[in-house]
C-alpha cells in the first residue's frame, strides 16, 4: 500500500491516536477500557512492527482503522451502553456487540484473504474463500475463550465484558455476526482487494 512516497500511513495513525485519546476521556469504567481497547493496541504494534517487510493494500489498512474505532467507541460507553444502539432493533438489549463481531468478521476476512494470495499459501484459488471463512470463525471462537477467561478473573466487570444482557445466545449470535461479516466481505471488495494487490505488485516492480 504505502511506499516512499506516500502518507496514509501516517494520517491513519494519526486518526487513530485521535480516536484512542477521545476514547479513554472520561470512559464508563477504566478497568473495562483497559480490556476492551487493548486489541487495537496490540493490532496497531503487529502492524508498525511488520510495516517494514509487509505492507498491506490501502483497502485493508483503511478498514482495519474502521475495526479499530469500532473497539474504541464500545471500549469507552461499555458495548451494553452506546448511544442510539437501543432503538435499531426491538429485541430490548444495545446492539453494538453485534456490530462489533460484524466487522470482526469482516476485517479479519480481507487482511486473511490478502495473506493467503500474497504469500502464496494456498496454489488452488478456489479454495481461499472457504479458508477464509473457517479463519474467521476460529478467530471469532477464540475471542469468545478470551471473553470467557478473562470474565472469570474480572469479577464485578464480567456482565460488562461479556456484553450479554441477559441473552442466552449471545456468544452464538457473535459468532454468526463473524460468520455474515466475512462472507460480505467477500461478495463485496474481493475484486477491489485483487485490484490494489496488482497495484502493489506493480510499485513493488517498478518502483523498488
Amino acid at each position: 500500500m504505502i511506499y516512499s512516497k506516500n502518507y496514509y500511513v501516517l494520517f491513519y495513525l494519526l486518526i487513530f491516536s485521535i480516536t484512542a485519546v477521545c476514547s479513554i476521556y472520561k470512559p464508563y469504567e477504566l478497568s473495562l477500557w483497559f480490556l476492551e481497547s487493548g486489541f487495537c493496541f496490540l493490532g496497531i504494534f503487529i502492524l508498525i512492527f511488520t510495516y517494514k517487510k509487509f505492507k498491506f493494500t490501502n483497502i485493508s489498512y483503511l478498514l482495519i482503522l474502521v475495526h479499530f474505532i469500532i473497539l474504541f467507541i464500545g471500549a469507552h460507553y461499555s458495548y451494553a451502553r452506546v448511544p442510539y444502539f437501543d432503538y435499531i432493533t426491538n429485541s430490548g438489549r444495545n446492539n453494538y456487540d453485534k456490530l462489533g463481531h460484524f466487522a470482526q468478521g469482516f476485517v479479519p476476512a480481507l487482511i486473511t484473504r490478502e495473506l493467503l494470495i500474497r504469500l502464496k499459501i494456498v496454489q488452488n484459488k478456489n479454495w481461499i474463500p472457504f479458508l477464509v471463512i473457517c479463519i474467521c470463525l476460529a478467530i471469532s471462537a477464540f475471542y469468545e475463550f478470551l471473553e470467557w477467561w478473562i470474565s472469570i478473573f474480572s469479577y464485578g466487570g464480567a456482565e460488562d465484558f461479556l456484553g450479554m444482557q441477559g441473552y442466552i445466545w449471545d456468544t452464538q449470535s457473535d459468532m454468526f455476526c463473524a460468520f455474515i461479516g466475512s462472507i460480505t466481505m467477500l461478495l463485496t471488495l474481493s475484486k477491489i482487494q485483487n485490484r490494489q494487490i496488482l497495484q502493489l505488485k506493480y510499485k513493488k516492480a517498478y518502483h523498488p
